[in-house]
């Protein structure tokens, strides 16, 4: 089953070619029910408390087993394969990701390395973080086969004037395979608790680690501890910066350098102590 997608023809930021690819985006009515929200509200002592923790596989309500994997491709492009074969990149800019073609894009409007003007158009749905036909808030609630792709929006820097532009970043959440999976894009600043309420719990956790462009480590350490994700996953690497990052997790996660840049993970062996694991080539392709 596949949700309505409502195709966008104008679009701010001067979106006046997106060849044959279209910007989905929903309105919400009819959502389909989270997983993820719905197990974080029935622990009122952990939420949106401290932290949150992960289902167990008793805890998971759909008793699904199936591998996902996710690989690190670049910048903050994470590719998500279901195990039904969906593919998924994240903060797509068509640089990173693109080779096989996935079939659902992520996008968010903080510099041109994480969206595209032109999609290719034999992707299925292009996601954008931010509405690009007006001012209300992107909200996206797509089920592609078997996962589940909604948002969170937060703002971002308005780099000329100082200010804050209102919801043109999102933080996509993606529910497969009894999982839930987060990806902050390009956070810009600490999320309050409603923030918190509406992601719900996360199994695995895509983070910025630049230092500066995004939250200072500092802010992303917090914001990492409140969500206790089971499996964190850096990103939008800045030179070698990630060690204070990790300095400032090491008392609470323990710290995996994996021999390559992907991992293949199931709801039953997510790890009992929370980890960021961290890709090989995350040096050299941030």
């Amino acid at each position: 089953m596949r949700h309505l997608k409502t195709l966008i023809a104008s679009a701010a930021l001067s979106l006046t070619a997106l060849g044959g690819a279209a910007f989905a985006q929903n309105s919400g009515d009819g959502q389909p029910p989270s997983q993820c929200l719905a197990i974080a509200r029935t622990l009122p002592d952990l939420f949106p408390s401290i932290t949150y923790a992960s289902a167990s596989a008793s805890e998971n309500p759909l008793g699904v087993s199936e591998a996902v994997t996710i690989s690190f491709e670049g910048h903050s492009t994470y590719r998500i394969e279901t195990p039904a074969g969906v593919a998924i990149a994240t903060d797509f800019s068509g640089f990173y990701g693109a080779d096989p073609l996935p079939r659902v894009v992520t996008m968010n409007r903080a510099h041109s390395t994480h969206y595209t003007l032109n999609p290719d158009p034999g992707i299925e749905y292009v996601l954008p973080g931010w509405n690009p036909n007006g001012p209300e808030p992107a909200e996206h609630h797509v089920i592609v086969d078997d996962v589940y792709v909604r948002n969170v929006t937060t703002d971002i820097r308005a780099w000329e004037s100082g200010g804050m532009i209102p919801d043109a970043n999102s933080i996509f959440i993606f529910e497969v395979a009894g999982l839930c999976i987060g990806h902050l894009g390009h956070l810009h600043h600490a999320l309050t608790d409603t923030h918190y309420a509406e992601i719900g719990r996360l199994d695995i956790l895509m983070v910025p680690v630049d230092g500066g462009l995004t939250l200072s480590h500092t802010g992303m350490a917090e914001i990492t501890s409140r969500l206790r994700s089971s499996i964190v996953l850096p990103m939008h690497l800045r030179g070698t910066r990630i060690t204070s990052f990790l300095e400032k997790m090491s008392a609470e996660f323990a710290i995996e350098n994996l021999e390559g840049n992907s991992i293949t993970v199931t709801v039953r062996d997510l790890p009992k102590r929370p980890t960021i694991m961290v890709p090989a080539n995350l040096g050299f392709r941030g």
